[in-house]
């Protein structure tokens, strides 16, 4: 039997204390854990990607390059451009990176990309 969402809005409305709301905020933070990690299972170590509009700074949006390693949770991952991004970001006036002119190809500073901001694009 499948239950659907009011159902579960009711189930949730009838609980007994903050402990038993708890649980299923566990259980629900668990899920999405699972979905996440799910859903960004094919962005690994090497694939080329794009930047979704999704991601701030605006001057990131739209760029592209190289997935590199992922973080020690695997929500976000280091990101080398490409040389056509390279270049779009050192001469874009809204960006704060600077970037030598001779470089090639910029790896993007800080903590890495997260997952949810990058889509996989064919080589």
């Amino acid at each position: 039997m499948s239950l659907g969402i009011s159902e579960v809005r009711d189930y949730i409305s009838q609980l007994p204390d903050a402990a038993a709301v708890a649980a299923v905020q566990e259980a629900c933070a668990a899920r999405l854990g699972e979905l996440n990690a799910a859903a960004h299972n094919g962005i690994t170590a090497g694939s080329r990607a794009r930047i979704t509009d999704s991601l701030r700074p605006a001057c990131l949006r739209r760029l592209t390059g190289t997935v590199q390693e992922r973080n020690r949770t695997g929500t976000r991952a280091g990101f080398l451009l490409d040389e056509d991004s390279t270049r779009v970001l050192r001469t874009d006036p809204r960006s704060r990176y600077r970037i030598p002119e001779g470089t090639k190809r910029y790896r993007l500073p800080g903590s890495g990309v997260p997952l949810s901001c990058l889509e996989l694009i064919e080589d």
